[in-house]
C-alpha cells in the first residue's frame, strides 16, 4: 500500500517500511553451522553485525517488549526491580510497563515522583532483594519544568557500588544518528550500562525485533533462559534484519527507506511535489510538517510541502494499491516525504 500520511513509523502500517531484499526460499543455514557441520544458533547472523555496530554481543528476539519482559524474568525474577514513577510509561495499545514488568515475576519497587527521582531515591531503594535498576527511555512523550532525574553515569556508577546490574530499555533503537536527537544504543553502553534493549523496526530501520545488548556474561544467561525459545525470531524476519544491520555497517542510509524518508530535505520534497502536482488536476501546494512517529521524537517534526487536493478519501483507501492520506479542511492532503518516487504514478491515476 502507500502511506502518504507523512508519518514514516506509522504503526499501524507497519512501522518501518523495509528494504528490499529476496526472502529465502527451501532451505537455509538458519541453525546450521557450515564451517563444523553441527548445529547452528539462529541469531548469530543478526549477532556477528550487532556487536560489529555495538562492540558488544546482542541477541534477538521477536519485539522490544518481548526483551524488556525476558531481561526482567532473568535478572529479577522472585527480586526487586527499581524504577522511577516517571518512567512507568504506556507503550501503546493499552500495553503497560508495569504490567510487562509483574508478568514477569519481578517485583516492582517504585522510586520518586512522577516529575522528579533523584540518585538518593535509587540508593534508599536498593536492599538484598535488588536484582535490577531499570532505566526507560521516555521516546512517546517528554517532561518539562520542575524536572530532574539522574545522568546515566551516575546510575552506573551507584550499580557498580551496589553490585547490581543497570538495565535501559531505549525502545526507539537508534544506531546512527539521522541528526533527530534520539540517544543512541551505542553512547548507552560506552557509558558502562549493563544491558540495553530496543525495537528493530523504529528508528533502526528494520523488522519488527528486540534486540537485548551488553555485557557477554548477562547477554549469555539471557540466551540460556527457557523462555528465549519462546520469543525468538523467526527465520525471514533474521534475513531481514541481517539485510537492515549489513546496511547501517555499510553507512548505506539512503538504501534504508524509513532513515532515507527522515532524512529527506524540505527542498527535495518540494521539488518531487511539484512536479507530481502538475499532474493532478486542482492540486495546491502548501508548507507543512511529517512525523517521525512510531513512538519516537514526540516533541519533533519535520518541515515538508504537502500536496492539497479535492477527493474522497475512502476511495483512494479502496484503490489498487490502497492510498492512505491525511485529511485536512475537508482536503485529502499528501505528504511525499513517505510516498517512494515509484509509486507517484498510482497516485496520479487513482486521482483521475
Amino acid at each position: 500500500m502507500i502511506n502518504a500520511t507523512g508519518v514514516v513509523l506509522h504503526t499501524n502500517l507497519g512501522r518501518a517500511p523495509l528494504a528490499p531484499f529476496n526472502p529465502v526460499t527451501g532451505y537455509s543455514n538458519l541453525e546450521f553451522d557450515l564451517s563444523t557441520g553441527r548445529r547452528g544458533k539462529r541469531d548469530i547472523h543478526a549477532g556477528r553485525l550487532l556487536e560489529a555496530l555495538l562492540g558488544k554481543p546482542a541477541v534477538v528476539v521477536n519485539n522490544n517488549a518481548a526483551a524488556l519482559f525476558l531481561v526482567l524474568n532473568e535478572l529479577a525474577l522472585g527480586g526487586e526491580a527499581i524504577v522511577s514513577r516517571g518512567e512507568l510509561i504506556e507503550i501503546g495499545d493499552g500495553f503497560r510497563i508495569p504490567e510487562i514488568m509483574s508478568r514477569s515475576g519481578a517485583e516492582l519497587r517504585e522510586i520518586g515522583t512522577t516529575n522528579r527521582t533523584s540518585l538518593d531515591d535509587y540508593r534508599d531503594a536498593i536492599t538484598p532483594r535488588t536484582r535490577v535498576l531499570l532505566r526507560v527511555h521516555r521516546s512517546n512523550f517528554h517532561m518539562t519544568g520542575f524536572t530532574s532525574r539522574p545522568r546515566l553515569s551516575e546510575l552506573v556508577d551507584l550499580g557498580r557500588e551496589r553490585g547490581v546490574p543497570v538495565y535501559e530499555d531505549l525502545g526507539s533503537g537508534c544506531l546512527v544518528d539521522p541528526g533527530i536527537g534520539e540517544p543512541l544504543a551505542q553512547d548507552s553502553l560506552k557509558a558502562g550500562i549493563n544491558l540495553v534493549s530496543f525495537s528493530g523496526d523504529k528508528l533502526l530501520g528494520g523488522p519488527q525485533a528486540g534486540i537485548i545488548t551488553g555485557d557477554p556474561d548477562l547477554v549469555a544467561r539471557i540466551r540460556r533462559n527457557p523462555l528465549f525459545r519462546a520469543l525468538r525470531q523467526d527465520k525471514l524476519l533474521c534475513q531481514a534484519l541481517e539485510e537492515t544491520l549489513r546496511l547501517l555497517l555499510l553507512g548505506d542510509l539512503e538504501s534504508i527507506p524509513a532513515l532515507r524518508m527522515i532524512r529527506m530535505s524540505p527542498d527535495e520534497i518540494r521539488a518531487r511535489a511539484e512536479a507530481l502536482a502538475a499532474r493532478i488536476p486542482g492540486a495546491v501546494l502548501e508548507p507543512g510538517e511529517s512525523l517521525i512517529g512510531g513512538g519516537s521524537t514526540p516533541d519533533l517534526s519535520l518541515p515538508t510541502h504537502l500536496i492539497l487536493v479535492d477527493a474522497n478519501e475512502t476511495k483512494l483507501r479502496a484503490n489498487d494499491p490502497p492510498i492512505v492520506a491525511r485529511m485536512e479542511k475537508g482536503k485529502v492532503v499528501i505528504d511525499l516525504r513517505t510516498v517512494l518516487p515509484e509509486q507517484e504514478d498510482a497516485i496520479v491515476q487513482a486521482l483521475s
